[in-house]
């Protein structure tokens, strides 16, 4: 059989499955994802900067090519706690690099 068997068991589901906790949440990230990649390979959706194009080379449907992404592990479900918690520090982070930089503006004039 060829390594890059054009099937509906390919990647095999004993694979994806240990990339997520559980056949729904394999389901919902797929899905999601392929909603994604179809917003980017709409004409206007290329132009924005917050959609991730295909992480691995495919000219399969997109629904297959999500599932090739999460078995090659390149795409990864995070709960809405992880995503919070990435903003706040993202936000914490951004308000001390500019509170250096007033900080180090202040120290200059004086």
């Amino acid at each position: 059989m060829p390594a890059n068997d054009d099937s509906m068991t390919s990647p095999q589901l004993e694979l994806l499955l240990s990339k997520v906790d559980s056949k729904f949440s394999l389901v919902t990230l797929a899905a999601s994802r392929s909603r994604q990649l179809q917003d980017y390979y709409r004409p206007e959706g290329a132009v924005s900067q917050k959609l991730i194009p295909p992480q691995v080379p495919s000219l399969r449907k997109l629904l297959s090519l999500s599932f090739e992404e999460i078995a090659a592990g390149k795409i990864v479900r995070i709960s809405g706690d992880e995503v919070r918690e990435r903003e706040a520090a993202e936000a914490a982070a951004a308000a001390d690099a500019a509170a250096a930089l007033l900080g180090e503006g202040d120290s200059a004039d004086e």
